[in-house]
């Protein structure tokens, strides 16, 4: 069985549904025969490269919010990542354009070191002092995962090597109707959106094994970012 996951490095809930659909997985019987494939989808594709902006200061204006209320928001999700046992910076985060990371993990795909690389990104991004979007940075978390210096500089330098290939995931998410990340898609046969339960990850592991239907969702209205942005939670003094 293959599970392909959409997300972006930028995606709060995908750090989040990362850690949740793996518990999932854990618990899933025939763990052993999935493999698992991670796609690109860009948060914020039209965002010029190297304009990176504090996320604190991105979230109040994008959503019209105070920078308390902005404060706030970050902290449910932080809430959110700590219960999976994650760590989460509320503060000190950048936020920018992602196009560059998707490349690095195309390459680390071919690699055989995708998921690693996926790993070290979302933990550098979110739970530690290190800015994925400083290309020193990203090459220094490609090397952690084993790949090789000089070929992933190589891919860095030349802004066209891989990116037909992310462009090809993000056709392919529109077309199955993804409009926001995470979306798992299970063996082509049931899709699953946001930073579910682990337990609906393994239900839905076990409906994809045993069944043969054409693509369905088989839930929504979980925690999720779209292009518009990540799922608002209520902070005090909303109405």
């Amino acid at each position: 069985m293959r599970v392909e996951i959409w997300s972006d490095i930028a995606c709060p809930w995908c750090y989040i549904g990362k850690a949740r659909f793996e518990q999932g997985l854990a618990d899933f019987a025939h763990r052993d025969a999935v493999e698992v494939v991670h796609r690109s989808f860009e948060l914020d594709p039209n965002r010029p490269k190297g304009d990176t902006a504090p996320v604190i200061d991105m979230l109040a204006q994008k959503y019209g919010r105070t920078v308390d209320e902005a404060r706030a928001m970050e902290q449910h999700v932080a809430e959110n990542a700590r219960a999976e046992g994650l760590g989460y910076r509320t503060e000190g985060r950048d936020h920018g354009n992602t196009f560059d990371i998707h490349r690095l993990l195309h390459l680390a795909r071919a690699r055989g070191r995708q998921d690693e690389l996926l790993t070290l990104a979302y933990r550098a991004n979110f739970a530690e002092e290190r800015s994925v979007f400083d290309p020193e940075v990203l090459l220094a978390l490609a090397v952690e995962a084993g790949l090789d210096e000089a070929e992933a500089r190589a891919v860095l330098a030349d802004g066209t090597a891989y990116a037909e290939d992310v462009r090809a995931d993000e056709r392919e998410a529109a077309e199955l109707g993804a409009t926001g990340v995470p979306f798992f898609v299970l063996d082509r046969r049931y899709g699953v959106s946001g930073g579910q339960p682990a337990e609906v990850f393994t239900q839905a592991l076990e409906q994809a094994w045993g069944d043969r239907a054409p693509l369905t969702a088989v839930t929504s209205g979980a925690d999720s970012c779209g292009p518009d942005g990540c799922e608002v939670p209520q902070v005090k003094g909303d109405v």
